[in-house]
């Protein structure tokens, strides 16, 4: 369906075209949501950052998020206070846990921004972008960080993603734009005919090449 992650960012940005007038702010998964978001960001003239978010697991069942720390100009953390209570942890615990990921987040920040500013959130359009979607466990917390963080108007978008994870993703976000959603899908790299890794050069190249970030 996609030759690369370049050809399925201009096919998504043509459907998010109508948000131009929004004046939004792409954040893009990494690594693989970059080259997407970059395509996107051209097209609707603008910024482009990374979204680094730590999901906070629980002591002894790590995919189980009971949290997330989300980068921006003012991190922001995200309880998910019903998982808590099932387990028995205080409400401290997320935000202990959250310092040592913060630390991870300034790590990756570093070597991606290399000094550029953070894009700031709050009251903003926000268009979320990555290469593709299976579980949606990570973009679940990263929609609920961000709404926690006070956008104004938060959009999933992503080339494809299976149909019954597009539907349930549909409630973390004001709104949520596909190319296909199919209910037999099997992985992300299987529409894409170039699916190579990409290394933090490759996500450090299209953040140069982007709007910068706006605060």
């Amino acid at each position: 369906m996609f030759r690369d992650r370049s050809d399925a960012g201009r096919q998504l940005a043509e459907l998010l075209l109508p948000f131009k007038t929004k004046r939004p702010v792409v954040l893009a998964l990494p690594r693989g949501g970059v080259p997407v978001g970059l395509e996107v960001s051209r097209r609707l003239d603008a910024p482009l950052d990374v979204l680094l978010v730590r999901k906070i697991g629980a002591p002894f069942q790590r995919e189980l998020a009971v949290g997330a720390i989300l980068d921006g100009a003012h991190p922001e953390i995200y309880v998910n206070n019903e998982a808590l209570q099932a387990l028995g942890l205080p409400a401290s615990y997320v935000t202990r846990e959250a310092r040592n990921q913060l630390a991870e987040i300034e790590r990756r920040r570093a070597i991606y921004s290399r000094g550029r500013s953070k894009a700031d959130v709050r009251n903003r359009t926000v268009i979320v972008v990555d290469d593709g979607i299976a579980t949606g466990a990570t973009m679940r917390v990263a929609l609920r960080a961000l709404r926690h963080a006070g956008v104004a108007y938060l959009i999933l978008a992503a080339p494809v993603a299976p149909a019954d994870t597009a539907e349930a993703l549909k409630t973390e976000c004001d709104e949520a734009v596909f190319i296909s959603t199919p209910d037999d899908f099997g992985a992300v790299g299987f529409y894409y005919q170039n699916f190579a890794q990409l290394t933090d050069a490759d996500v450090v190249r299209c953040l140069d090449q982007a709007p910068a970030p706006v605060d």
